[in-house]
């Protein structure tokens, strides 16, 4: 049998805004984290938050100030989702293949929690918005793991824009839709949301199949010599 390939899921590439703050911030938590406290712990506690954000978004249909709960609940799974993987390296404790996939696979319920809590709060005519969005955040998920098979490298940000810079649109939404008493409508962003979320899918999806055209033409011209 030919040598297993090394697996790298466990290194993300990619630059995005918050980054250089986002490391600093890594740095300041790590030694924080109680020695009892491992990797795969942070890891499930997604499901701790996915279960707030859906219980408070439904009780924030009565009093709108519940989205500070669903607030914290998203900040909550960014602090435990920065720290498990960064933890089990520097502890040498982590579960590389199983953080890999438990992880991603998290992530996404992490984001179906909050479209569901979205979808408690619009007018039923809004919803299939919310459907759409699904589709494109899992679209990127998607585009992330095809690249990481074909190539090794798996990527998490696109344009600058990565899992942190979109929890933070969700809690400027939040925060805005609070401040304004539930005036402000989440169906008044959905839109833009999608507009801009469909043009960077777009540019992402068409610079990938570049680089993986150039890799195979070269590879062919590589077999031909």
């Amino acid at each position: 049998m030919g040598e297993r390939m090394a697996f790298h899921g466990d290194k993300k590439e990619g630059t995005w805004l918050l980054a250089t703050a986002e490391n600093r911030l890594k740095d300041w938590l790590v030694p924080k984290v109680p020695k009892g406290v491992e990797t795969y712990h942070l890891t499930m506690t997604t499901l701790l938050w996915c279960a707030m954000i859906i219980l408070f978004s439904f009780l924030a249909r009565h009093w709108i100030h519940f989205l500070w709960v669903v607030s914290f609940a998203i900040i909550g799974q960014y602090i435990t989702d920065l720290l498990d993987g960064e933890v089990g390296r520097r502890r040498n404790t982590g579960l590389v293949k199983w953080g890999y996939y438990m992880d991603h696979f998290l992530d996404y319920l992490f984001l179906c929690s909050i479209l569901i809590g979205y979808g408690l709060m619009v007018e039923d005519h809004n919803k299939y918005l919310l459907f759409y969005i699904l589709a494109l955040f899992g679209a990127f998920m998607v585009n992330s793991f095809l690249s990481f098979a074909a190539t090794g490298a798996f990527k998490i940000a696109y344009m600058g824009i990565g899992p942190t810079e979109v929890r933070l649109i969700f809690i400027i939404a939040n925060t805005l839709i609070i401040f304004f008493d539930g005036k402000f409508e989440i169906a008044q962003m959905l839109p833009f949301v999608l507009a801009g979320a469909t043009f960077a899918l777009f540019v992402t999806v068409y610079q990938t199949q570049q680089m993986l055209w150039k890799i195979d033409m070269e590879s062919k011209r590589n077999a031909e010599k």
